[in-house]
């Protein structure tokens, strides 16, 4: 916090400004955690591995899949995935990306010990080499979201030979085939990247040096950029936008994202499931029913976060839009305590990661369920620790967001199904289960959509495995001297193309 202060005054005397002139710092709302892309799962994480790491594909503004270390594909058949490179691409250790540097990534990120990658691209049966230039995909089944997978962590390649030296300290020293490369690391303070160049796309990468600097506290990360601090944030608070609307040296972009905020449910991770409020649906539903959606959205977030009872976005053509928020009833809460056999006030902890907005949600959230017989107590943790905690199952609730992907598997299976990598609750029902397998494999949208509302009307309404809040917004605001970025619904802040003026 001090050094975060003293930045901003420092660069109030124009000291700052002057000897950072060609460095472009960010700042992230949290620090992200471990730097490896198969292990990895925080989404500032993924802004700080848009420098670091290119993947086989991106998306576009249209959302469109797009060939980034790829230059195409095409399927043979349903279950096979031929996929050409390109080439002359280097990591940042000189070494080639090549058709065996993807083969490798692509079995460390299904095979390896913790891999958070593994459930993502599970169907994924061999990857075979055809040449140099060449990579033949062969999955166990048809797989309608498979190729958006390698969208994000699960497409980035790393250097085999960096891997294969650093084992699982990978991350510490990340190498990969990015428009920058890892200069240092100081946890809770900076990431700094400087710019590759032996960059396969050099001539869209024009800012030298980034450094990524965690801010949880939004009042200090607004004030940091409004001083000349920082040149960007990842993102600011919805009450936030006028105040930096009204200032000439600032822009502000605000755009729907893909993702959702929720509060996972821990029904069988361990022992602290081992709560009547993890054993009883009915008391579940009575915890959701006490929340009112739309007021915490309204005094948290001005009312710009759309509320949902569902993991996938409107925009999405896989939003189920007959399923809806139920409106809060504290009455039927109580009742259905009651039919629980619920005589006292029921305990739960909420674990909260340590931020003022999301400290306030969680506030607002346990007056809320107070009035329909729970005592809420929060649990205020540092984000990164918060994950931890919640993959070992030492947690009762956790208010966590997801930032989404292009593909509904990836809001979806990942955390419902029982081998979801991200099922930190350990929910698990058959039924549900074959439900999103049959997803992964259909490919009619309209026959898809139906899938996802059995998925939800099981899990969310008669299990209640999970609660779904909102919808976000991203809300980046950055200096007037940027230009070059391109709002995309996943939220990432793209290097490419970015210019200081």
């Amino acid at each position: 916090m001090i050094r975060r202060t003293l930045l901003a005054a420092l660069a109030s005397l124009g000291l700052a400004g002057a000897a950072e002139a060609q460095t472009l710092r960010i700042g992230l709302r949290e620090d992200p955690d471990i730097l490896d892309p198969t292990l990895a799962r925080t989404f500032v994480g993924r802004i700080v591995f848009a420098s670091l790491c290119d993947k086989l594909f991106d998306i576009n503004e249209r959302l469109e899949i797009v060939p980034q270390l790829a230059t195409g594909y095409a399927w043979e058949d349903p279950k096979t995935l031929r996929i050409t490179l390109r080439e002359g691409v280097r990591f940042h250790d000189g070494e080639a990306m090549d058709a065996e540097a993807v083969r490798y990534s692509l079995n460390r990120h299904l095979t390896m010990q913790g891999s958070f990658r593994r459930s993502e691209i599970g169907t994924m049966e061999a990857a075979e080499v055809v040449d140099p230039r060449t990579i033949r995909i062969r999955l166990k089944a048809p797989s309608s979201p498979f190729l958006s997978q390698l969208t994000d962590r699960a497409g980035m390649i790393v250097s085999p030979k960096a891997a294969e030296a650093a084992g699982r300290n990978f991350g510490n020293a990340p190498v990969c085939a990015g428009p920058y490369r890892l200069v240092e690391r100081v946890a809770q303070d900076r990431i700094v990247v400087e710019r590759f160049p032996d960059y396969w796309d050099a001539g869209r990468v024009h800012i030298p040096r980034i450094t990524f600097l965690p801010i949880p506290d939004n009042t200090v990360r607004l004030a940091n950029l409004q001083s000349g601090a920082l040149e960007m944030v990842q993102t600011i608070e919805p009450d936030d936008i006028k105040t930096v609307q009204r200032n000439s040296r600032l822009k502000v972009v605000a755009y729907d994202e893909l993702g959702y905020q929720s509060i996972v449910l821990n029904i069988g991770n361990g022992p602290r499931a081992n709560t009547a409020f993890a054993r009883d649906p009915r008391i579940r539903a009575a915890f959701e029913l006490a929340i009112d959606r739309q007021a915490i959205s309204q005094v948290v977030y001005e009312g710009v976060y759309a509320p949902t009872a569902q993991p996938i976005p409107p925009a999405s053509p896989f939003h189920v839009p007959g399923f809806a928020p139920e409106g809060r009833d504290v009455a039927r809460a109580r009742a259905l305590l009651r039919e629980a056999g619920v005589t006292g006030p029921v305990p739960v902890e909420m674990t909260v990661p340590n931020n003022p907005d999301l400290r306030q949600v969680g506030e607002v959230i346990q007056a809320m369920v107070q009035e329909a017989g729970f005592a809420l107590k929060l649990n205020a943790m540092e984000f990164a620790s918060s994950l931890q905690a919640a993959n070992r199952g030492d947690f009762e609730t956790y208010l966590v967001a997801w930032s989404g992907r292009v593909d509904p598997d990836g809001n979806t299976w990942t955390f419902i199904h029982s081998q979801g990598g991200q099922n930190d609750g350990k929910y698990a029902n058959p039924e549900v289960d074959r439900l999103l397998d049959e997803a992964r494999v259909e490919t009619d949208a309209a026959a898809r959509r139906a899938l996802y509302a059995k998925v939800f009307e099981i899990s969310l309404r008669q299990d209640r495995s999970r609660i779904y809040l909102w919808h976000r917004k991203n809300i980046v605001a950055h200096t007037a001297r940027l230009s070059g970025f391109l709002p995309i619904a996943d939220g990432l802040i793209r290097p490419q193309g970015l210019r200081l003026n």
